[in-house]
Formats: structure tokens, sequence, C-alpha cells
């Protein structure tokens, strides 16, 4: 499972329709934050990158706390929702749930400008915390709810041991969010790290935790 991120049907500037432009605003935009950094970009920036002029730019957003509200409507939202959708008629058994919805996010937003959101957010949310509440309320808390219900019925089914279902959902997501702040920051200067081997292992080690005794393979 890959989830569906969307985008442009076209990034060629000569094809452009007016009724895009919102679009490839956004797209600017994400470009712009998780380069320079949120308070860094300016509006004027972003109508440069999008090919447009910056009064057309305030034509659709009058700020660029709207733009990334938009930024995260236009690229997050849809594939939170379709994660919803999955798990509410999935049939299968949990432990494979998780890996399919671990894998499926890591694919959608692994060595993507999606990955840089997580550092962006935590580096600003000091000095724009509207911006960190809005991400906290629509991204964080949305995914953590999901994993919450997910492991529930793991629980209930008598697939994982008891445990303090909170906390473990915030252990299955720290890690994940590490490695993409880690991208974003260190890994210029660290030795590689394979994320596709960070991911795959870190799937294995919290699932093996979660098992009662016995279940271990």
């Amino acid at each position: 499972m890959t989830l569906t991120i969307p985008k442009s049907r076209c990034h060629c500037r000569w094809r452009r329709r007016k009724e895009a432009r919102p679009e490839e605003i956004v797209e600017a935009a994400l470009a712009l934050f998780v380069e320079k950094g949120f308070s860094a970009t300016r509006m004027a920036e972003v109508a440069k990158q999008a090919g447009i002029s910056k009064g057309t730019l305030y034509l659709y957003f009058d700020s660029k706390e709207k733009i990334f509200h938009a930024v995260i409507q236009h690229f997050i939202t849809p594939m939170i929702d379709e994660v919803e959708t999955l798990v509410k008629n999935y049939q299968g058994s949990t432990e494979a749930l998780i890996k399919q919805l671990v894998h499926g996010w890591w694919g959608s937003i692994w060595n993507t400008p999606l990955s840089g959101i997580p550092k962006l957010v935590i580096s600003e949310a000091g000095n724009f915390p509207d911006m960190a509440r809005f991400y906290m309320e629509n991204v964080v808390k949305r995914v953590r709810s999901l994993l919450e219900q997910i492991i529930q019925t793991g629980v209930q089914r008598g697939e994982f041991r008891d445990v303090d279902i909170p906390t473990v959902t915030r252990l299955l997501m720290a890690p994940i969010i590490q490695i993409n702040i880690w991208a974003h920051s260190l890994r210029p200067y660290d030795d590689p790290q394979d994320g596709d081997t960070y991911i795959n292992l870190h799937i294995d080690l919290f699932l093996q935790g979660l098992k009662k005794h016995g279940q271990n393979t």
C-alpha cells in the first residue's frame, strides 16, 4: 500500500491554467518552507516559485499561515482520510494492518518534501504557536487516534498483550518522526542510514514487544 499524495497534473509553467494556481502555490510553499524554514520564507518568494505575481498570491492566501494550512489540507489530510477508510473496512489481522499503514505512510513521505514537515513545525512552534496547534489538531492527533484504535482492537482480539495504549502509540510514532527530523537536519553530517532498513526494524521490534508471551516468532 502506498498512500495517494495529491500532485499537480502538470508542472510545466507554459501549460499552467488559472484554476491550477492554488495547487501550484502550496507545492511551491512546501518546498520553500522545508528548505528555508517558515519564518525565513517570504510571500514574494512563494509567488516567484509558483510563477505568479505577489498580488495574485494574495488573491488566494492572505498570510503564510493560511498557506501552511493549505499545504496540510492538500497533501496530508487526504492521506489521513484514506487511512481512516482503510481501517474502517479492514478485515485482516491487526499486526498486518499496522505493517501496511506504516509502510504505506513511509513510502509516501520518505525522500519527499513532506518528510520535512515535522522538523519545520517543531523548529517554528515557539514563534508560530497557531501553526503548531493546527498541525497537532489536524495531523498528529488524528493519526494518534487512529493508531490507538488499531492497537486497542489488537488487545481486544488477544493479538497483543494489555498495554498502556496512549503511550505505546507514541512509541510507535516517535522513531518515525525522529528519522524524518534527522533527514532534514543531521543527515549530511552523519553516517549513512538506509531508511527502509530503519523502518522495517522499527516495526519488527515494536510488534514483537506488543505480542503476548509465547506469540513471538
